[in-house]
């Protein structure tokens, strides 16, 4: 599927089109009858590999610089018929050609700017349910998924597959990248995605995906 048509035809009941939205997403229900319609409604296909890749501040997601380099990254491995990006976060989780649709083309929040414990951990259950609804409901539909992501981002997903009993076939950058790159005196300690250490892991990963599943391998009759 790739990176799909891109559509902002749905619009939730009461809805007003373009309105800023400005409070902590995942509270509001806007966000929540959106990731139901996309659920239950939305006519997800098959394809060999999904991709979750973290929401950005800059929207359309695609035309975060962020963004821009993980698509770059991928086009350099992928061919677009052959994976489906997913975006998460904040936002809940939306496949990547639905960056348009209201209410992901009309907010604008930043998780690592909140220094609210209650809030984060607010996030944390929210959206790893959805994370976890959203794996249950494509435990099919996908050969094999990669994460990448970093901090409460990673958390989430990681409780998400423990709660669904659907695995990553990779989950990135790994473990003791993280560690060795970890700057407790930055405001971000586990710094950026973009930074060239985890692009490198990203890329490897990918490649990784590209080779054929052997039995032994996780993604091997995941359908």
């Amino acid at each position: 599927m790739g990176d799909g048509q891109r559509t902002g035809e749905y619009l939730p009941r009461g809805a007003v089109k373009h309105r800023a939205l400005t409070e902590e997403p995942f509270y509001l229900p806007q966000f929540e009858e959106a990731f139901r319609y996309i659920l239950q409604e939305y006519p997800l296909r098959e394809n060999d590999i999904a991709i979750f890749l973290p929401c950005a501040v800059k929207k359309p997601y695609s035309a975060s610089p962020s963004h821009r380099l993980f698509r770059r990254v991928i086009g350099e491995v992928l061919e677009p018929e052959d994976y489906q990006i997913i975006i998460f976060g904040t936002c809940g989780v939306v496949p990547a050609e639905l960056e348009l649709m209201y209410p992901y083309e009309s907010y604008h929040y930043m998780l690592g700017k909140c220094t609210d414990t209650r809030i984060r951990e607010d996030f944390l259950r929210i959206e790893s349910y959805r994370l976890a609804c959203f794996l249950d409901r494509t435990r099919d539909l996908y050969r094999r998924r990669i994460a990448y992501c970093i901090g409460v981002f990673r958390e989430a997903m990681a409780g998400a597959c423990q709660r669904s009993g659907v695995e990553m076939d990779l989950l990135l950058p790994t473990r003791p990248t993280i560690e060795r790159l970890r700057d407790i005196d930055c405001p971000f300690p586990d710094g950026s995605l973009s930074m060239k250490e985890y692009i490198d892991e990203f890329r490897d990963g990918l490649l990784k995906m590209c080779q054929p599943a052997s039995p032994g391998d996780p993604g091997a009759g995941r359908r």
